[in-house]
């Protein structure tokens, strides 16, 4: 329980930090003053002030936040999961520095930026494992992974690795479809197409009508999983594909959850608050550090479309403010889009909240709470 717990806080720490550090060097970069960059939430446990900018250790050890000088015109606005900006009453230089007078793309890109970072760990994450271990996947594949001996598969020259292509001259990519034709074939010669390496080869067998205990007609098991490795050169490029495709799972998930909701009153499914999202860390942990990379790039992926939305409070919601301010020409008044931001802080803890109950609900029923 206790490397559970320490997991999930390293884990949801390293992403929010990750995500803030966006933030924090792009607007270094373009010459906005950071105030203060902090690691975890206040109160301060440790604090150096380097420069113009004062870094800070915080005792509540999850997530971090950038405070930029004039986060908006009406103070008090934020970037990132804590700490409130000030307009400040500086002149000349300064006031050029504040985040609120900077030109509108210098503001969109901050505001992303965090997207941005979480999106990059994510394929790092995922390149990385593509070149040193592999990823299994879902494919098209079929796949035998095991064969049983004396069984037609075995007399048949079928070996583990082989990827099971056509069954009579059908094409056969789910291991569903390959399952029920083999049972409407038992007692039937048939052709396989089978690809071993390179190589592509014909064999036949006749499944068995009478197949022994925990065995199947034909004696293999299958899986559509393949386990996909590349070199250090190629693991970047397909680790940003399996990102873009993963992040495209989520938001069409998300989309379609919320659709269901709004028009059909479906109750969302598979939705986790912080209890499910440390059990599945858990879950993580026990299945090895290689499970805990994979988790943690999806983790960050998800970070990265839910803080996209437009939902106010977050960072979709001030990019959308933006968007609205880029139409017309003019700025959203500061003090309506502090009330939006407001109130969408205190509906997202109150769907935390909820999300939370359940979850303990659950957890006191003795029920599963990983989605």
């Amino acid at each position: 329980m206790l490397v559970t717990i320490l997991a999930f806080i390293l884990i949801l720490s390293v992403l929010v930090i990750v995500h803030e550090l966006g933030h924090f060097l792009v607007a270094k970069k373009l010459g906005i003053k950071v105030e203060e960059f902090g690691i975890g939430f206040p109160p301060r446990a440790i604090s150096r002030k380097f420069g113009e900018t004062v870094y800070s250790i915080n005792w509540l050890p999850v997530g971090g936040f950038v405070k930029l000088f004039g986060e908006d015109a009406a103070g008090g606005g934020k970037i990132g999961k804590q700490g409130t900006g000030n307009r400040g009453q500086g002149t000349g230089d300064e006031v050029e520095r504040a985040y609120y007078a900077r030109p509108l793309w210098q503001r969109m890109v901050v505001v992303t930026a965090g997207v941005i970072m979480n999106v990059i760990l994510a394929i790092v994450l995922i390149s990385f494992l593509f070149a040193t271990q592999g990823v299994p996947l879902p494919t098209d594949n079929i796949i035998v992974t095991e064969v049983s001996t004396s069984s037609p598969a075995q007399v048949a020259g079928l070996q583990k690795g082989d990827k099971i292509l056509t069954i009579n001259d059908k094409k056969i990519k789910d291991t569903s479809l390959f399952i029920s034709e083999t049972k409407k074939l038992k007692g039937q010669e048939v052709t396989l197409i089978v690809k071993r390496g390179d190589q592509q080869f014909t064999t036949k067998l006749t499944p068995r009508v009478n197949a022994p205990k925990n065995q199947g007609a034909m004696g293999v098991a299958i899986s559509n999983i393949e386990v996909k490795k590349y070199s250090w050169l190629q693991a970047p490029f397909y680790g940003t594909l399996e990102a873009a495709k993963f992040s495209w799972m989520i938001a069409s998930g998300l989309g379609g959850m919320i659709t269901d909701f709004v028009f059909h009153g479906a109750k969302p499914q598979g939705v986790a608050g912080p209890i499910g999202v440390a059990q599945l860390t858990g879950e993580a942990v026990r299945a090895g550090w290689f499970a805990v990379l994979w988790f943690m790039s999806l983790l960050s992926l998800n970070l990265a479309v839910l803080n996209i939305l437009p939902i106010p409070a977050l960072d979709g919601g001030r990019f959308f403010f933006m968007i609205i301010e880029m139409l017309t020409g003019k700025k959203v008044s500061p003090k309506y889009e502090a009330y939006a931001h407001g109130i969408g802080l205190v509906l997202l803890l109150g769907l935390m909240a909820v999300i939370t109950v359940l979850d303990l609900t659950r957890l006191a029923q003795g029920k599963s709470i990983i989605p």
